[in-house]
């Protein structure tokens, strides 16, 4: 369908399932997604971070996308992630998420080697040529290590070669700037931001959406925050926003002695999604820690105190 100018809303960035084998579940991808879509979702997200889409073979994003594609059928907007580690690679997915149906694309700059801000223009613009599909920035500069210059996003959405951007940055202080810049001179320009615990924050500072990890277990949740923010309701919004606040904890159950906080968080989404009988198994991908039956146990306690269980 064609792409909202600027989307705004909650994307939910999909958790892939995984049978205990490490194959995609597609049946289970098929519920979270349709599970999303009924909460009130205005577009998804697949093959992000929460996506675990570093971990995943060529065979199985092509999986991913072909599995939400033909469960959403047209309904809202599929963004597809396209991360990868330079400009070849990356326009390979690009090319093979527009022939599987997706509507817009999301990519990361560059990474492995260092990049000048130039040499990230250029690895944006020959996606966007070469895909001839909206494109989106995504700034996560934790697990790319360049945080994306303002003045680079901005002037590719000058030029028309940025939809919009994911900012997953966690700098407050650098997006406001940016969403003043924005504002002014491309209000069509879709800024949506992926820090889940500071989300009321950023639709008053003119955020367009949210994109939240999060929104997998409690999409129904974000999705009142969003309509409270909209509507101005901001003491409302930030009630919400506290007790998705409380429920994120669980991103923190797994033993840093023995596991990444990727590893953790993943896990714990998929914990809780096992639980709500979205997943029929909780296995991450390798080579990352599972969850043990203590952190298990605390998933399961933080989705009660949230009213989900």
């Amino acid at each position: 369908m064609p792409l909202p100018t600027p989307l705004t809303g909650v994307v939910p960035p999909l958790c892939t399932p995984l049978t205990p084998d490490g194959q995609v579940d597609t049946r289970s991808l098929t519920a979270l997604t349709h599970r999303l879509m009924d909460a009130g979702a205005s577009g998804l997200f697949v093959l992000g971070s929460s996506g675990e889409v570093p971990y995943l073979s060529d065979d199985q994003r092509r999986t991913v996308i072909e599995t939400v594609v033909d469960a959403v059928s047209g309904r809202l907007p599929v963004l597809a992630g396209v991360i990868d580690t330079a400009t070849a690679r990356t326009l390979d997915h690009a090319r093979t998420a527009r022939r599987l149906g997706v509507d817009a694309i999301v990519a990361t700059a560059p990474f492995y080697t260092r990049t000048h801000p130039a040499e990230i223009a250029d690895h944006f613009t020959r996606l966007r040529d070469g895909s001839q599909l909206p494109l989106f920035a995504y700034d996560i500069p934790m697990a790319v290590h360049t945080k994306l210059p303002a003045d680079t996003v901005l002037d590719l959405a000058a030029n028309g070669v940025l939809a919009g951007l994911k900012d997953s940055s966690g700098d407050d202080g650098a997006l406001r700037r940016l969403l003043v810049r924005a504002r002014a001179a491309h209000p069509g320009f879709s800024v949506l931001t992926g820090s889940e615990l500071s989300v009321d924050g950023a639709l008053l500072a003119g955020a367009h959406g949210v994109v939240p990890g999060l929104g997998n277990v409690d999409p129904h949740g974000y999705v009142r925050l969003y309509e409270h923010a909209r509507a101005g309701r901001w003491r409302e919004a930030a009630a919400e926003q506290d007790r998705l606040a409380a429920l994120f904890a669980m991103t923190d159950v797994g033993a840093e002695a023995v596991m990444g906080r990727n590893a953790s968080a993943l896990g714990a989404f998929k914990a809780a999604l096992h639980l709500l009988g979205v997943f029929a198994s909780p296995a991450t991908a390798a080579p990352q820690v599972p969850l043990d039956d203590s952190a298990v146990k605390t998933v399961r306690r933080l989705l009660e105190e949230a009213g989900l269980l």
